[in-house]
C-alpha cells in the first residue's frame, strides 16, 4: 500500500499519468517500449507499483554487480548475460510453469540506442509459455504510460508484429531518434526467402 501511494505521488509530481486498464491476465510477457532512456526504467517501475503489479524484468548482468544490485533484485530484476549464448528463451518460458501470477517485462529493443531490429526473445518466450504479450508503453510527448492490448502470439510473426507496430506508431520515447522500429530479424528472413 505504501509503495503504491509513493509511486502515485512520484508520478503525479513528475506530471505523468497512467492510461488504460490493467490487463485481466495474470501471467504475461510485458513489452516495455519505447526504451530510449534510463528514465524509462524509473517510470515503468513507478507505474507498476502504482497499480500494485509485481514486475519481473531482465537486465544486463553488470547492473546487478553494481552497489545497487540488491535493489534491482528487490525490484524484480533478473540478471542476464547478453554476450553468452544460452537458452534464455527456454529458461524464461519455464518461469511461467506453475506460477499463477507472473509479469515478465522484456525490453524488446534490447538497448537504449537505435538499432535495426527488436530482439525476438519476448515473442518466443510468450509463444513457448503460452501466455499473451501485453504492450506496455511510455509516451514522453504526452507524459502518459500504460498497458495496451494483449497480442496472443499466433506463429505468424509478420501479422503479430503488424499489430504491435500499429500500437507503437504514435508512442514517442524520451529520445525519439533512438527508438528502434518494431521489426524482428525473422521478418526480413521471411521476405528474403519468399523472394527466391
Amino acid at each position: 500500500m505504501l509503495k503504491s501511494n509513493l509511486a502515485r505521488a512520484f508520478l503525479r509530481l513528475s506530471g505523468w499519468a497512467f492510461e488504460g486498464e490493467p490487463p485481466a491476465h495474470r501471467r504475461y510477457v510485458l513489452i516495455a517500449a519505447p526504451h530510449t532512456s534510463n528514465w524509462d526504467f524509473v517510470f515503468m517501475i513507478a507505474m507498476a507499483c502504482s497499480l500494485g503489479l509485481r514486475l519481473n524484468w531482465m537486465g544486463k548482468a553488470e547492473l546487478f554487480e553494481s552497489p545497487i544490485g540488491g535493489l534491482y533484485r528487490a525490484l524484480g530484476g533478473i540478471p542476464i548475460q547478453r554476450d553468452v549464448r544460452s537458452n534464455l528463451v527456454e529458461q524464461s518460458a519455464a518461469r511461467f510453469a506453475g506460477q499463477d501470477d507472473l509479469v515478465l517485462a522484456v525490453p524488446a529493443e534490447g538497448t537504449r540506442r537505435l538499432g535495426t531490429t527488436w530482439r525476438s526473445g519476448f515473442y518466443h518466450i510468450a509463444r513457448m509459455a503460452n501466455v499473451p504479450i501485453i504492450l506496455g508503453h511510455l509516451d514522453y510527448a504526452r507524459k502518459r504510460g500504460g498497458l495496451g492490448p494483449a497480442v496472443i502470439p499466433s506463429g505468424d510473426v509478420g501479422a503479430d508484429m503488424d499489430r504491435i507496430r500499429a500500437f507503437y506508431a504514435d508512442k514517442i520515447g524520451r529520445h525519439p531518434g533512438q527508438f528502434t522500429p518494431p521489426r524482428l530479424a525473422e521478418e526480413f528472413e521471411v521476405h528474403v526467402n519468399s523472394d527466391h
